[in-house]
């Protein structure tokens, strides 16, 4: 049949026929769209989710950073008690008299020595937490003596008397007294109170953090337990 004995209803056969073949391409294509509108419909879904959360999220975050617990203050105010040991220096002179029977033996000894002052929590330590008025109460026991050295001794004009000389026994005397001494001597200088004062500043630099406020008192103060 040639190309002019064609009818207009043969032409649009084979237009039909011609056509047929791309008909298939076109579904797909819409299911692709179809599910790619379907997954963006549930990123935005998820992402409004998460934004709701977020609030949530970060409430639970941030209480878990605020949290305090009893160990954890313990364990500062241990590493406190090392650290505010206070050592002071301290020189004096120390006049040592005997009498015995009318006879007099003397000697004058100036003395160099190391005191040093700190806490012992083995005396007892109590920690008490109030979260809801976010207060850490810390009881410790007061700072004491915990060592003196005698570093250098020195003895200018010893005397001994006629028939009280100078025995062995007298030189433990003597060291017992320059230590009494110097660690009165420390005392007046407020070594004990710098300790106190020391380990009251550390334990409060360390654990006033994230709206807690830090109590810290002695054993031999008045302990007024904490309203709740």
């Amino acid at each position: 049949m040639t190309e002019s004995e064609r009818t207009p209803a043969d032409a649009a056969r084979t237009s039909t026929e011609t056509a047929a073949p791309h008909a298939p391409q076109r579904r797909p294509l819409a299911r692709r769209l179809a599910w790619i509108a379907l997954v963006a419909t549930a990123l935005v879904a998820a992402i409004a989710g998460l934004a709701r959360l977020r609030p949530t999220l970060g409430a639970l975050v941030g209480a878990r950073e605020t949290a305090v617990s009893h160990d954890l203050v313990v364990e500062q105010v241990r590493s406190v008690a090392k650290l505010v040991s206070t050592e002071m220096p301290v020189r004096d002179v120390v006049i040592f008299e005997d009498t015995w029977l009318g006879s007099t033996k003397r000697s004058i000894v100036v003395v160099t020595g190391r005191v040093m002052a700190g806490i012992d929590l083995d005396r007892g330590t109590d920690v008490r937490i109030d979260e809801r008025a976010k207060l850490i109460t810390i009881v410790i026991p007061p700072a004491e003596i915990l060592a003196a050295e005698i570093v250098d001794l020195r003895t200018y004009d010893e005397r001994a008397g006629l028939w009280n000389p100078f025995r062995p026994g007298d030189r433990d005397r003597i060291h017992r007294e320059v230590r009494r001494k110097i660690v009165g001597a420390a005392e007046q200088a407020g070594i004990v109170r710098h300790a106190e004062e020391s380990a009251e500043r550390l334990l409060t630099a360390l654990l006033e953090k994230d709206g807690y406020s830090v109590l810290v008192l002695r054993t031999n103060q008045l302990l007024t337990p904490p309203t709740s």
